[in-house]
């Protein structure tokens, strides 16, 4: 079953230092009732994902996500860490959102438009014990891994990375945007830059239920 995003609460178990067995049993009956049972799942109206990209040669950073983005997962797990690992997406480039609708239509227009890409596909491949995480990203029809950083604490999950268009053959897409919004690019130094680097930020706190 698919659709739809790590903690296994553990009840504290107290050591008796008294001699009478009958009491430390009934501290570890006490330690076994609070022990819980917890499944996770993707849960969508809990997920945020926010691309930054920079312009002028200082970088001034510029804001957007965008409005329609499915996701997939196997479903619930004991295991948030297999939940995440089980996670595809699929973003419609179309639904850019930078909450100017010029500037969303010249995006999707020039950007996405000059490297004919309607969609971008992805998938979290790995999550490591050291906060690493592997993603990977299909556009203009090419595969990448991108390395980034993640944090997971009980149901709460994010996710930090950058990456560059260029390694997607997006270095024309670049030139294009820039050209047509030559003025907006223009910076306190005369010179019009838009920089292939976009941040990428993802967060999502997973659907929690326990026994």
């Amino acid at each position: 079953m698919k659709k739809s995003f790590i903690i296994l609460s553990v009840g504290m178990l107290f050591l008796g230092l008294g001699s009478c067995s009958s009491e430390s049993k009934t501290e570890e009956t006490k330690a076994e009732e609070t022990k819980t049972d917890c499944t996770y799942a993707y849960d969508s109206s809990n997920s945020s994902l926010v691309w930054t990209a920079f312009k002028f040669t200082e970088k001034k950073g510029v804001e957007g996500t965008f409005n329609v983005i499915n996701v997939e997962s196997d479903g619930a797990s004991k295991d948030a860490k297999k939940v995440l690992e089980s996670i595809s997406f699929l973003i419609e480039t179309n639904s850019v959102e930078t909450q100017n609708e010029e500037r969303n239509g010249k995006i999707a227009k020039l950007f996405f438009g000059t490297i004919g890409t309607e969609n971008i596909k992805g998938k979290i491949k790995s999550l490591s014990d050291n906060g690493k995480a592997t993603i990977e990203i299909e556009m203009n029809n090419i595969k990448k891994d991108v390395l980034g950083e993640y944090t997971l604490e009980d149901a709460n999950f994010s996710f930090t990375a950058t990456i560059d268009v260029v390694d997607w053959k997006a270095g024309s897409a670049i030139t294009a945007l820039n050209t047509a919004c030559k003025d907006l690019h223009t910076g306190s130094d005369g010179k019009s830059k838009l920089w292939s680097e976009v941040d990428l930020s993802f967060t999502t706190t997973l659907k929690k239920e326990c026994k």
